[in-house]
């Protein structure tokens, strides 16, 4: 019977670490995936101002094929715009008139921008 309460307060102590790590991982992930989006999307947005000589106006603009001044076709340069991870909100895109942008996100108590 001794033996049998030690293995049961094992798996409780086990338990009482394992739970609150698990709700940090899907933290960390939800993270992990906005990083991911919105360097996929910087990389695009890049490319299409290289192409185009001149920055997006819109997210959605990506996800076109653009035709630029010299009359050459390219695109799309997203297949789509991805979701911001649940309970973030949803991505923006701000284009400067200096011709740089910021991409910004924010959840899980975090704010991420880019660049």
């Amino acid at each position: 019977l001794v033996e049998l309460m030690i293995v049961v307060a094992i798996i409780g102590i086990l338990a009482a670490i394992a739970i609150p790590v698990y709700g940090n991982v899907q933290a960390r992930a939800r993270i992990a995936k906005a990083h991911a989006d919105m360097r996929a999307m910087a990389s695009s947005i890049s490319i299409y101002a290289a192409h185009m000589g001149t920055l997006a106006a819109a997210l959605a603009d990506l996800t076109t094929t653009a035709v630029n001044s010299q009359g050459q076709s390219a695109g799309p340069f997203l297949s789509a715009v991805p979701a911001a991870p649940t309970g973030w909100s949803a991505y923006a895109y701000t284009p400067n008139a200096n011709g740089t942008f910021v991409l910004t996100a924010a959840g899980d108590s975090t704010t991420i921008t880019v660049p």
